[in-house]
């Protein structure tokens, strides 16, 4: 079926042969390959769809919901179902279905990404600059976890300052600590800084900001998607794995930047050019985070599984007796 195709009219007359439609509650490649995920990610997270208006995205979640009850306009095309499914996965939370503010998307990484290391890459030799770069980036990414969290799990206000404040504080600390150590090492030893205090912030920002899962467990279910209870264990294996996948797709741009600075620093030309620098690394940024967003999100399939023998005694024992041998892994939402 090509793109422009028009899909046929659902009717309920026997006479008329079955036309198989398609599955917008899925994502449109197969989740089980990197592949499948990569092209699914290099879709969702394309950055133009971040300025998008907001009737558009409305209108996008519309047809989806018409298509599903077999009542969308006639003439609607295949391409047009896709491109409305792609709005709706880029600012729309996958659990709950509500509109996600614009600067948490996935979609927003890139445009808010590359101001911000940019920025922290660019003016980290003094204090002043270091904690308010890192203040900048820390307050981006509590907003990017609480986006894109797993809905399921409540967190209060107060758990929301607290991870705040925790994380800020964490990423201050390492990189102020970090400067002083550095200060009679070679150039490119302290370009490094900026990505030590961003990877430990994430270590500590992401597990407190999801910190509820932790404490009371993540929602799994089964094959059909029949909710079972609540793990601690699959909370731990989710987070840990969105951890990862953020440190992945800071790292190229945050450590291979600096190595291309120091060499374009030995030009008279650059080194004069000092206009250039704060641009040159946010465009350059830009670049690596278009290929890592989407590559570090697909390390891992979104709808994470979890093998029962691995779960909490009194869940294993539970799904043991419910389903006894049929039910291999449980499924969750992982986040993002």
């Amino acid at each position: 079926m090509s793109d422009s195709t028009v899909l046929p009219v659902t009717t309920t007359d026997p006479r008329v042969p079955a036309v198989p439609r398609l599955n917008l509650d899925q994502p449109r490649w197969d989740q089980s390959t990197f592949y499948g995920r990569l092209k699914h990610f290099f879709n969702i997270t394309d950055p133009r769809t971040a300025f998008c208006s907001e009737r558009e995205l409305d209108n996008a979640k519309d047809l989806i919901l018409q298509y599903k009850a077999g009542q969308e306009p006639p003439g609607t095309s295949e391409v047009q179902l896709w491109r409305a499914q792609k709005l709706y996965m880029s600012a729309f939370h996958p659990d709950s279905g509500e509109k996600q503010n614009v600067i948490g998307r996935m979609s927003f990484q890139v445009p808010g990404g590359m101001i911000l290391t940019g920025g922290m890459l660019q003016f980290y030799k003094t204090p002043l600059a270091v904690v308010s770069w890192q203040w900048l980036n820390q307050s981006f990414n509590a907003l990017v976890n609480f986006t894109n969290r797993n809905a399921a799990s409540s967190i209060s206000e107060r758990q929301i300052a607290i991870a705040y404040i925790t994380a800020t504080t964490s990423a201050l600390v390492t990189a102020l600590s970090l400067n002083s150590l550095t200060k009679r090492s070679p150039p490119l030893v302290a370009r490094y800084v900026p990505f030590a205090a961003v990877a430990s912030a994430n270590c500590v920002n992401i597990p407190m900001m999801r910190q509820q899962e932790l404490m009371t467990g993540i929602a799994i279910y089964d094959n059909d998607d029949k909710h079972i209870g609540n793990s601690k264990k699959a909370a731990k294996k989710g987070i840990a794995q969105v951890v990862f996948s953020r440190i992945t797709m800071a790292a190229p741009g945050m450590c291979i930047l600096p190595v291309i600075m120091e060499r374009l620093l030995k030009y008279r030309w650059f080194s004069r050019a000092t206009i250039l620098h704060a641009p040159f690394q946010i465009t350059a940024v830009g670049c690596f985070l278009l290929v890592m967003t989407p590559l570090a999100c697909s390390i891992f399939p979104q709808r994470c599984s979890l093998a029962v023998d691995k779960l909490e005694p009194e869940l294993r024992n539970m799904v043991k007796n419910t389903y006894g041998d049929r039910l291999q892994y449980v499924y969750f939402n992982k986040g993002l």
